[in-house]
């Protein structure tokens, strides 16, 4: 099931510094970002090996998730939070500010096979 976790943050007079280090359960082969939606929701899958960890640098957005039993939304709205999402996870993110970049780190290569789009039966 996904779960968040605090980044390490460092704060003083000169700013912020967060740091994405020993802390993602897997090795990052992909970065991507989303950014600019309008009211559209995003993602609508799941996969056969790909992990992910989202952060919200800036803005905010929701992410609905569901692994097939359990059912959660999560708010992103904090660069220093990131959601950790398994394979298992089908995934929707939606309600994006006007200024939201979503980050995404993920644990395979794209390939268009590893995606699952059909959610959960309920």
């Amino acid at each position: 099931m996904a779960h968040q976790i605090d980044l390490k943050t460092f704060t003083d007079d000169r700013g912020n510094l967060t740091v994405i280090e020993k802390v993602i359960p897997f090795d990052v082969k992909r970065i991507f970002y989303i950014y600019g939606v309008n009211e559209a929701v995003r993602g609508g899958h799941r996969h056969h090996l790909t992990r992910q960890a989202a952060i919200s640098i800036r803005g905010k957005c929701s992410i609905y998730n569901c692994d097939g039993v359990n059912e959660q939304v999560f708010e992103l709205d904090q660069p220093h939070s990131c959601l950790i999402l398994e394979t298992s996870d089908w995934h929707q993110m939606y309600n994006f500010s006007a200024d939201a970049i979503l980050m995404v780190l993920a644990s395979e290569y794209f390939d268009p096979s590893d995606y699952i789009y059909e959610p959960y039966s309920k």
